[in-house]
């Protein structure tokens, strides 16, 4: 395995990061938490009501808040959104920190959520010194490498994976120099990359989660890719795959054969 596969300094922030984050949006239990914090990880995405994350990272980070990631953000509620800045001081109270690392602005569907006023809200949060960085999760990927190349964000989150690999032609080569931070989600299409679509052979390979995890982390333009379990068998055998290293030219060949496959369907 290359040295630096699972791990690098993150664009824009510096801080070597497990190029795994954890997300616990399906309530992986705070078992889970510790085991990511022992495997390593050290890059985690949290919301108002993750309280398996929010019980475990105060204290297990404190003394070396430096070394670890937080990522939060504020939504897009389509008819409106939550006041960042109050969504903000919430999060720096449920983790009992004097900053966030990377700030977002979730949902940006289309580019008409991302308004005169969030874009003003988002650049007064990263003026505020309470923050490292900002960005958006957006599946309105040519917008995302827009506003990177404006300079109105520091990072990106984006949807890729074998079967969505727009990323390809519509962020990764338009990125600017430096690189921005990207962060990668769905690795495996909310599960579609680990069943078997309408019309594939009964006894064909399917994919393993940590080939689906290895396809994001072998592009070298994605920095991150986050990883939301649902238990702490599934994170450990995500993660026991993950180590394999980067695909290699038989098995990339494979995941996007069958990427095209689900993309189909």
């Amino acid at each position: 395995m290359q040295p630096d596969f699972l791990r690098a300094p993150l664009p824009g922030l510096g801080t070597h990061a497990c190029r795994i984050g954890l997300s616990a949006t399906y309530r992986p239990g705070r078992e889970t938490v510790k085991r990511a914090l022992d495997e390593g990880l050290n890059y985690f995405l949290f919301f108002g009501f993750d309280t398996h994350m929010t019980s475990v990272l105060p204290d297990a980070i404190a003394g070396r808040r430096e070394d670890y990631v937080l990522a939060t953000g504020a939504y897009n509620l389509i008819l409106g959104h939550q006041n960042l800045r109050r969504t903000l001081e919430r999060r720096l109270r449920q983790m009992k920190t004097g900053y966030i690392d990377l700030f977002h602005f979730f949902g940006v569907t289309r580019r008409k959520y991302f308004t005169p006023r969030v874009r003003d809200e988002l650049q007064a949060i990263r003026e505020s010194g309470l923050v490292r960085g900002v960005s958006i999760s957006t599946h309105d990927r040519p917008f995302a490498a827009e506003l990177l190349r404006e300079g109105v964000l520091d990072a990106a989150m984006v949807r890729y994976n074998a079967a969505s690999r727009a990323a390809e032609t519509e962020v990764f080569p338009l990125l600017p120099d430096p690189r921005p931070l990207v962060v990668g989600f769905t690795a495996t299409r909310w599960g579609q990359l680990l069943r078997r679509p309408r019309g594939y052979p009964e006894t064909g390979r399917l994919p393993t989660p940590g080939m689906c995890y290895r396809f994001v982390l072998s592009n070298p333009a994605v920095s991150l890719c986050l990883m939301a379990p649902g238990s702490l068998r599934e994170f450990e055998q995500n993660i026991a795959g993950i180590r394999r290293g980067p695909l290699d030219e038989e098995e990339m060949a494979f995941m996007r054969s069958f990427g095209e496959a689900v993309h189909g369907h």
